[in-house]
């Protein structure tokens, strides 16, 4: 894959948790444009094993909130947002610690959540960090004179980043929901409930408002092409996760997945090649078929019949409820 040198032109501190990073080609030529809903790649130093640090890649999205700005042209720099997350690999702190003047390696744009333009109302919906590429739709949709609004969702005014230029950009079609002035999560189901039969969601944000929105448009019938999403939280492991016995087919090796670890990390730290993207269990790239064994599913993806059917997972978040696992790898 190509990669691109950049340096970090500007760090702004949004809130003790997010900062902005400006980032500009280190040969001075501009950078590939991008379309809305598209990220890039940023390799990261994680801590090792041993002393030192492993390579690693991020997925960031890059953030435009000026509906004036083509951004499918070559573009004088990128603008991305990054959370601290204390519960992550390190990728995030690593970010964080970034200064002014460093040099890092992105690989160009790719999108994987593309904004379409059907005729009723875009409707964004931002929880956290994963306001980043809907900030970037919302500005595409204004640019091209097409509906839209954003619900942005936070724990706490203080948490919430970009609301200026959002506000800016959006007006009174964009509605600000704090979870501390309301006790309680946004209402999907009332903002689904104000929709037309046009209408399309775009969601990104943590798994329970996926979780929420998947479930308030089921409910009513919407079929799941006219709701969009994308994952912004890594895969936690949940308690009482075991280690398991995993065997692969193709190969007869088998191999012991520690309760903290994935099985598409073990897999990788073990000199397997699999395939995979988001490692966040919504792509579907990660799939392998399950010839023995019961499945955790924690996936965004399959659907309920292919649940049921227990012979695929996505392996970069989903376990096994048995202790052994038997993969056609």
């Amino acid at each position: 894959m190509e990669t691109i040198a950049v340096e970090v032109a500007a760090v702004d501190l949004l809130n003790p948790l997010i900062r902005r990073f400006t980032l500009r080609a280190v040969d001075g030529r501009a950078l590939p444009g991008f379309s809305a809903g598209a990220h890039v790649r940023v390799q990261v130093g994680l801590p090792g094993k041993a002393q030192g640090e492993v390579q690693d890649w991020r997925h960031y999205s890059l953030v435009n909130t000026d509906a004036g700005t083509d951004t499918g042209l070559p573009q004088p720099q990128y603008t991305i947002a990054v959370r601290n997350e204390d519960r992550g690999r390190g990728g995030s702190r690593w970010m964080h610690a970034l200064q002014v003047g460093q040099r890092i390696v992105i690989e160009p744009p790719k999108n994987d959540f593309p904004l379409g333009t059907h005729p009723g109302c875009a409707v964004l919906v931002a929880g956290g960090i994963g306001f980043t590429p809907l900030a970037s739709m919302a500005a595409a949709r204004r640019a091209a004179g097409l509906p839209v609004r954003m619900l942005y969702a936070g724990r706490s005014h203080g948490q919430m980043a970009f609301v200026p230029e959002l506000q800016a950009l959006l007006g009174d079609s964009l509605a600000l929901h704090a979870d501390e002035d309301h006790g309680a999560p946004p209402d999907v189901a009332a903002l689904l409930d104000g929709c037309s039969g046009e209408d399309q969601l775009y969601v990104c944000g943590p798994r329970v408002m996926l979780d929420a929105v998947l479930a308030a448009s089921d409910a009513r019938g919407w079929p799941r092409e006219r709701v969009h999403f994308e994952l912004f939280t890594a895969p936690v492991a949940a308690a009482g996760d075991q280690s398991i016995e995993l065997v692969l087919a193709q190969s007869g090796r088998q191999l012991t997945v520690p309760a903290g670890q994935s099985i598409l990390d073990c897999l990788i730290e073990h000199g397997c090649d699999p395939l995979f993207d988001c490692k966040r269990g919504e792509c579907g790239v990660c799939a392998a078929q399950v010839i023995e064994g019961e499945i955790d599913h924690r996936d965004a993806v399959l659907s309920a019949a292919e649940r049921a059917g227990g012979t695929v997972m996505q392996i970069c978040v989903s376990r096994a409820r048995s202790a052994r696992l038997v993969l056609d790898l």
